[in-house]
């Protein structure tokens, strides 16, 4: 007996793939806790900058076949490499100022009403009532991780500063708009038949050429001792290469807003971390948060319940179309 296949089989491999990334991005947190003598700006460099320009070497053979198309899009590509320059300096620092889980709260927390906005701007998609139920659930348990966090850091450790909490939480929102930015420049490029390895390595090997003078400005304490460049090729070889890979095979099957709610599983993964390896405390409203955010994904990545058809008697005028389902996006029909 044959395996089902068709567009609900994809979309269930491209949900696994991504989910597959988010729990590898989900460790960047805790690995960076290894290499206290390495700023924010080098870590976010090294990661997605070698991670980038090791994705761009690996598909160089695609992307010398696909490169008259990426020239066509090469408008999309330029602002999908912008954005992954931006993200992890962003990203990172937020985590530095605000703290790991407040930061990464609201960097992915945030991500999916960025995406949604971009691709109701850029393409005009309505998102379905699934879409809407599971980012509400993902939010207000990303919120709860966020509020949850927040208490824990100001049981009177004065780890941060308002001020730095609020600059935090400023870089966070930058970081969910560029995360949401080359989410949609590389499933744009994917569904103009780019392949995803073409359209990740072009995009991503880009922006790590954008990020390789901050890494030489700041990326000398990754060589002061091996723990420190330990940690600078981990982050760059399996979060951001490997998880970024994951990412791009995710892309070729769920539309960006798809694929940026999965995302929500990452903080989620960072606090169980940060409370395993770490040593950090969460309160229960943390642990609500994160339920809420596999419930979140539970709607997501659940198969949707096909609707029955009546055929129409003979000589009945046909029923007006439906709109056109893309993941947990609708096109209209054109």
């Amino acid at each position: 007996m044959s395996r089902p296949t068709g567009p609900g089989r994809s979309a269930g491999t491209g949900a696994l793939c991504v989910l597959a990334a988010s729990v590898l991005w989900g460790t960047t947190g805790t690995a960076a806790t290894f290499a206290p003598e390495v700023g924010p700006l080098a870590i976010g460099a090294v990661a997605m900058g070698l991670g980038g320009l090791l994705q761009a070497l690996v598909a160089a053979r695609p992307i010398a076949r696909h490169a008259p198309r990426l020239r066509e899009q090469r408008g999309t590509v330029l602002l999908g490499a912008v954005s992954v320059a931006v993200y992890p300096l962003a990203f990172y620092t937020s985590m530095h100022l605000a703290g790991v889980a407040v930061g990464t709260v609201v960097s992915l927390g945030t991500a999916p009403l960025a995406s949604a906005l971009t691709e109701r701007v850029m393409d005009g998609h309505r998102l379905t009532r699934r879409w809407t139920a599971a980012a509400a659930l993902g939010l207000l348990g990303t919120a709860l991780l966020c509020v949850a966090e927040a208490a824990h850091a100001g049981d009177g450790t004065g780890r941060a500063s308002m001020a730095a909490t609020l600059l935090g939480v400023g870089l966070g929102l930058v970081a969910a708009a560029t995360y949401a930015l080359y989410s949609w420049a590389a499933h744009r490029l994917i569904t103009r038949r780019i392949p995803s390895r073409a359209a990740m390595g072009a995009v991503f090997g880009l922006g790590g050429l954008l990020l390789l003078p901050v890494l030489l400005a700041t990326g000398a304490p990754l060589t002061g001792s091996w723990s420190n460049a330990a940690v600078g090729a981990y982050m760059a070889l399996i979060p951001m290469f490997t998880g970024y890979v994951l990412f791009g095979w995710g892309l070729a099957h769920v539309p960006a807003s798809t694929a940026t709610t999965l995302s929500l599983l990452e903080p989620a993964v960072a606090a169980v971390l940060a409370v395993l390896v770490v040593g950090e405390r969460l309160p229960a409203a943390g642990w609500a948060g994160i339920a809420l955010v596999i419930a979140c994904l539970t709607v997501l990545t659940a198969a949707p319940r096909r609707r029955k058809h009546s055929r129409n008697p003979a000589g009945a005028a046909p029923e007006e179309a439906p709109p056109v389902t893309v993941g947990l996006t609708e096109a209209s029909p054109s």
